[in-house]
C-alpha cells in the first residue's frame, strides 16, 4: 500500500516487483500527474510504485501518497534525467509520464525494462497505441494514455491531503507573483495594487515565493504596504507552503507550482494565465476556481519576456475576480476569458 501522504516511503528493496514511473518535471507537473499515478497506483498494487522525480521534489512527492519509494533525479530543468544510477534488477514495468519525446522512452530503456509503457514507442502489437495529442489537457492526457494500455485513471482524481502542521497565515489571501518563467510572471507592480485593493476590505494579505524570488515579493510586499512578517520569499519549505495554501481564503497567482497545489487542496484559486491556455493547464471543472484569460494565439510559456495575453490582464480583472471569490466563499465558475 502506498505511505499516507506526509509520509517517509520506504528505500527501494528489490523484495517485490517493481514499476518504474519517469515524471522529473516541476511540481505543477507532479500535481498534475497525479491522477495518472493514482491508476497506476491501482493497476499495480502488489508492485514497488517507483517515482523517478527531482530530488528537491521529495517532500512533495511524500505529500501525494502516490507511490511507495522517490527515485531522486537530478534537479535539471525540463531535461530528461540519467537514471544510470538506478540499483538492482530492472523494473518489471516502466512507465513514461514525463513526455512524447525518445529521450524519456531512452532513459528508461537503458534499464531494461520487462515492459515499457510510452507515447513515443508504443508496445509494438499494441492494437489501439496512444497517440499524442497538442490539444489536451495534461491530466487527460495522461490518464488517456493509461486507459490504453488497460490502466483506468481519471483525471478529476487530484486531491491531496493537507499537511498535519498549522498554517503560517490561516484565512490569509495569498499572493504568489513568482513562477518559474518569466512568460508567466505579471509585473509586480500589477500584483501589489490586487494585494493593496484587498487589503483595504479588511483581509490579511501575505505574498510568497521560492529561492530567487525575493526580490519581486520585496518590491510587491513594499509597495503595497504590507508588513515584514506577511511575506514568506525563500523561506517556506514545501510542508509549510502546503499548509499557507490549504488554509488560504484564496490563492492568486500565475500558472505555477502553487496554483496547482490550491487545486489538489481545493482552496479557492484566481489563476492568470497567458502563453498556455488553461484548457490545457487550468483547473477541473469546480466553482472554487477562476482562471484569467486573454484569448488569443498560443505563447512560449518558456519565453524571457512576460507573455503578450498576459499583459493584457489588468489590476481591474484581477481585483474583481478576487474580490467576488471572496464574498461569495469561493469563485463563481472555472473559466473567464477577457476579450
Amino acid at each position: 500500500m502506498p505511505p499516507a501522504a506526509g509520509g517517509v516511503p520506504a528505500p527501494h528493496s528489490g523484495a517485490r516487483p517493481t514499476v518504474l514511473v519517469l515524471r522529473a518535471l516541476g511540481l505543477g507537473d507532479l500535481l498534475a500527474g497525479v491522477p495518472a499515478l493514482r491508476g497506476v497506483r491501482r493497476a499495480f498494487p502488489g508492485h514497488e510504485l517507483v517515482l523517478a522525480a527531482p530530488a528537491g521534489l521529495g517532500a512533495a512527492v511524500r505529500a501525494t501518497g502516490t507511490v511507495d519509494t522517490h527515485f531522486p533525479t537530478a534537479d535539471n530543468g525540463r531535461q530528461v534525467p540519467s537514471l544510470s544510477h538506478w540499483p538492482g534488477a530492472p523494473p518489471e514495468i516502466a512507465i513514461d509520464l514525463h513526455g512524447n519525446g525518445t529521450p524519456s522512452h531512452d532513459a528508461l530503456a537503458a534499464l531494461d525494462p520487462g515492459r515499457l509503457l510510452s507515447y513515443a514507442r508504443p508496445e509494438p502489437g499494441h492494437p489501439s497505441p496512444p497517440r499524442w495529442r497538442a490539444d489536451e489537457h495534461e491530466r487527460q492526457r495522461w490518464c488517456r494514455f493509461l486507459e490504453a494500455y488497460g490502466i483506468p485513471a481519471d483525471p478529476d482524481d487530484m486531491r491531496i491531503a493537507p499537511p498535519s502542521r498549522p498554517s503560517p497565515a490561516p484565512g490569509a489571501v495569498v499572493l504568489h507573483p513568482g513562477a518559474d518563467s518569466v512568460a508567466r510572471r505579471w509585473p509586480a507592480d500589477r500584483y501589489a495594487a490586487v494585494a493593496a485593493a484587498i487589503r483595504e476590505t479588511g483581509r490579511r494579505v501575505v505574498v510568497t515565493g521560492g529561492p530567487g524570488e525575493e526580490d519581486v515579493c520585496a518590491t510587491v510586499a513594499a509597495t503595497a504596504g504590507l508588513p515584514r512578517q506577511d511575506t514568506f520569499a525563500g523561506t517556506l519549505q514545501f510542508d509549510q507552503l502546503s499548509a499557507l495554501i490549504a488554509g488560504a481564503a484564496l490563492l492568486i497567482s500565475g500558472d505555477t507550482g502553487p496554483a496547482h497545489l490550491a487545486f489538489a487542496h481545493g482552496t479557492a484559486s484566481v489563476t492568470l494565465f497567458g502563453p498556455v491556455a488553461p484548457r490545457l493547464w487550468g483547473p477541473p471543472a469546480r466553482r472554487r476556481h477562476l482562471t484569467l484569460w486573454h484569448p488569443g494565439p498560443p505563447g512560449d510559456p518558456h519565453a524571457a519576456e512576460p507573455d503578450a495575453l498576459l499583459l493584457k490582464l489588468d489590476t481591474g480583472h484581477v481585483v474583481r475576480g478576487a474580490l467576488t471569490a471572496l464574498r461569495r466563499g469561493g469563485p463563481t465558475g472555472e473559466v473567464t476569458a477577457y476579450v
